[in-house]
């Protein structure tokens, strides 16, 4: 079995932060603030956290959104 996020030194995959933070965006659009608080309500890892928290400070309309912020984060399984 591959090791998921072996390249990312937190071991974050675009799985584990969609987990986290998809509630935040059932509105229209999430600020980065929202989405790291979702993330911390939802019990993430502190290593998640830090990952958003490279999140530039704006509105992001989707979660798929985050990607083009966060490039170096794997998809997972």
């Amino acid at each position: 079995m591959a090791d998921i996020g072996k390249d990312h030194p937190q071991g974050v995959t675009r799985l584990e932060v969609i987990d986290a933070v998809e509630h935040a965006f059932t509105r229209s659009s999430a600020t980065k603030q929202e989405i790291i608080t979702a993330a911390v309500q939802y019990g993430s890892r502190a290593t998640v956290v830090t990952t958003l928290q490279r999140l530039p400070e704006r509105s992001f309309r989707h979660v798929r959104d985050l990607w083009d912020h966060l490039p170096d984060i794997p998809l997972g399984e």
